[in-house]
């Protein structure tokens, strides 16, 4: 039987077999096998996503070089070289550490770009989400998660041009105990968490109205903030605010009340190491069973 030659697979079958290669083995394998596997790798439509996050949430710890500028520029070129193969066609980002740099350029050549995820993008600025905020009008997704040197401004540029946003997340490192992050995170980044936390309520308020999906773990929200995202954002389905230590159970059940579609509600429940609370803060311990809605402190 004579064997198979794959180079005369016409291009619609090797895009078609293409699709089915994860990113690694689309960027490494077949460019090498030979020029119409070379060419058939080259079709755009196979660069509609660029998904890192299975190779950050690994079995391996995170690692305290992702925090550095050498592997800040990696991603930055490795997201520009997905952003040139795709050639307009780019829907789904999901990268982290990247920057201004390569953000700015996403925006400007990814105008069908619908979720974009960058988690612990320390260097992401509001001057960089304003041009996504322009350049992608048809964003469903955002995930701007542990970068905090985004603001509200941000938040509100996008909810004026993206009006079909659905899912915001929006959470922040554990302030609470951030041991957990010792050697790995910059100590003067994670000191450098955002304290406005209703103000960003109140533009998610006022701005996103739409939204279905919010999470809004280890945010500085207070009650304020929260009922009014709850008299806006009548569509919620699923909140999360895991960790939001500023919120009682009384007033996350008022404000929840008005969220008729709500489906999944995430509370503040955490255990809170003695060595991070002491008791004068809120005078006794009682009172973090209520406010906290735990019951693992029993004294």
């Amino acid at each position: 039987m004579e064997g198979r030659d794959w180079s005369d697979l016409t291009p619609v079958c090797l895009t078609n077999v293409f699709t089915r290669l994860s990113l690694e083995d689309l960027w490494k394998g077949p460019i090498f096998v030979c020029k119409s596997w070379l060419e058939a790798s080259r079709d755009p439509s196979l660069f509609a996503s660029f998904d890192l996050d299975p190779y950050f949430d690994g079995p391996r710890p995170e690692d305290p070089l992702w925090w550095t500028p050498a592997f800040e520029r990696r991603i930055d070129a490795m997201l520009r070289s997905a952003v040139l193969r795709s050639a307009g066609s780019l829907q789904e980002v999901r990268v982290r550490h990247c920057s201004d740099i390569s953000l700015a350029f996403v925006a400007e050549r990814s105008p069908n770009l619908r979720i974009l995820s960058i988690r612990s993008s320390q260097n992401v600025t509001d001057a960089s989400m304003a041009k996504i905020a322009s350049g992608c009008p048809v964003l469903t997704e955002l995930d701007i998660s542990y970068c905090y040197e985004i603001s509200y401004r941000s938040l509100e540029l996008i909810g004026d041009h993206c009006a079909k946003l659905m899912v915001l997340k929006r959470n922040f490192m554990n302030w609470l105990d951030p041991s957990q992050y010792a050697g790995v995170v910059p100590n003067e980044y994670l000191n450098a968490s955002p304290q406005d936390a209703d103000r960003e309520a109140a533009v998610i308020a006022k701005c996103m109205p739409n939204l279905k999906h919010l999470e809004l773990r280890f945010s500085k929200l207070t009650v304020s903030g929260l009922n009014l995202i709850a008299e806006s954002c009548r569509d919620l389905e699923h909140l999360d605010l895991f960790g939001c230590a500023n919120l009682t159970s009384r007033a996350i059940e008022q404000a929840s009340s008005n969220l008729k579609n709500l489906k999944l509600l995430v509370r503040p429940n955490f255990y809170i190491p003695r060595s991070v609370f002491h008791t004068e803060r809120y005078g006794h311990w009682r009172l973090y069973d209520e406010r906290f809605q735990t019951n693992v402190f029993q004294i």
